[in-house]
């Protein structure tokens, strides 16, 4: 069955869920080295599960949150623009309808169709939609999908306690394997998160993926070196 969606609309609509998908795919990552870093640093301090619990649960709200708070203010202010935009070519349509159409066809034009082709097509996609025209080739907005920061904020939380759960569940282990077995699932879940980053971006897996390997390493070897010398210097 051949899909009724205007094809501006439709790629609008793909690029937008792979940009969630991109984002979910962070938070995943963010949960994974922060809660992490903060487990095995305190795991380096000290053998005391009670504290070691506690730093990943603080560790797994605190950035939960955050990523939330943070995803909402700025989608927010994404929609803010998104909704200023389409305003402002509302009131441009009704004000010079005719001044519109030619810069549309002008658009059209300016991306190789011939001016008789361009006008044609300007003409015909006016008569259909003139908002949905306008949005979707010169500001790539689609009025009917204006992001939504709460479904950002929700999704941002959830990927990270998704990715969280995989060292907090590690780092429950017996203490004579607690350490290197975190390392272990931590460096594989990043490599996971990093390809499939990389794969939703269209780019070669390697690279990225290498990249948050070794990002993330450095952060559990710093935090838990940091956290050995804290609890061999009885600070801790």
């Amino acid at each position: 069955m051949t899909d009724p969606t205007p094809p501006a609309r439709r790629r609008l609509t793909i690029t937008g869920r792979l940009n969630a998908l991109r984002a979910g795919v962070l938070g995943a990552n963010d949960g994974i080295v922060s809660v992490a870093a903060v487990t095995v640093g305190v795991a380096g301090a000290t053998t005391d599960m009670f504290a070691i619990v506690a730093a990943g649960v603080a560790a797994i709200v605190g950035g939960a949150i955050s990523m939330a708070l943070g995803e909402y203010v700025s989608v927010s202010s994404q929609r803010d623009s998104e909704r200023a935009e389409i305003d402002r070519e509302k009131k441009e349509l009704t004000a010079d309808p005719e001044g519109e159409l030619a810069e549309l066809a002008a658009n059209y034009e300016a991306r190789g169709l011939t001016p008789d082709t361009a006008r044609k097509v300007a003409e015909e996609l006016t008569a259909k939609d003139a908002l949905a025209a306008h949005l979707a080739l010169e500001l790539r907005i689609d009025a009917d999908d204006i992001v939504n920061p709460w479904q950002a904020a929700i999704t941002s939380a959830l990927t990270f306690l998704a990715g969280a759960m995989v060292p907090f569940l590690a780092i429950l282990t017996p203490e004579d394997i607690r350490i290197p077995l975190s390392f272990a699932v931590v460096l594989v879940a990043l490599a996971v998160t990093g390809a499939a980053g990389a794969r939703l971006g269209g780019s070669p897996m390697l690279r990225p993926t290498m990249r948050v390997v070794v990002g993330g390493a450095l952060a559990l070897g710093a935090t838990f070196l940091l956290g050995t010398l804290l609890g061999t210097t009885g600070i801790a």
